[in-house]
């Protein structure tokens, strides 16, 4: 019996590390665009840093202090930021016909060739971060049940 709760809290360990692992690394990502590349972001790009930048940080405190119970404050983030990045997805796609605001001729544009990673559009990126993240928490919640 005591084996068994080992294995479920390291299997919980992992999980919640590994969610903290693809949070930093999409966080420090988009940074990194930002900041050293210079790319300016969409507003969408906007909305999903700011339900992506806090998940490192509470969910590094998680794993700090073994706080398997976080994924209900993550979970919620993760979803909404997945819905907007999908959202953006398919305005990036084409599949709904609408601008993505500021993407004109004065603001940066999410079509460009600047905008992809190993050929994945930014979006597509964020969409896979997210559900990542938002699989990896509930992984979590049915290891500590």
């Amino acid at each position: 019996m005591n084996i068994d709760k080992e294995n479920a809290n390291w299997r919980a360990f992992l999980y919640l590390f590994f969610a903290w692992l693809v949070a930093l690394v999409a966080s420090l990502a988009a940074l990194f665009i930002g900041e050293v590349l210079g790319q300016t972001p969409c507003n969408l790009c906007w909305f999903q840093r700011v339900f992506m930048l806090p998940l490192p940080i509470i969910l590094g405190i998680a794993v700090w202090k073994s706080d398997w119970e976080i994924w209900r404050y993550c979970f919620p983030l993760s979803i909404i930021g997945l819905l907007v990045a999908l959202y953006h997805l398919l305005l990036y796609a084409g599949i709904l016909p609408m601008p993505i605001v500021p993407c004109k001729a004065s603001g940066p544009s999410c079509i460009g060739n600047s905008m992809l990673v190993f050929s994945i559009p930014l979006p597509g990126l964020a969409v896979v971060a997210f559900a990542l993240i938002s699989t990896l928490l509930l992984a979590l919640r049915k290891a500590i049940k």
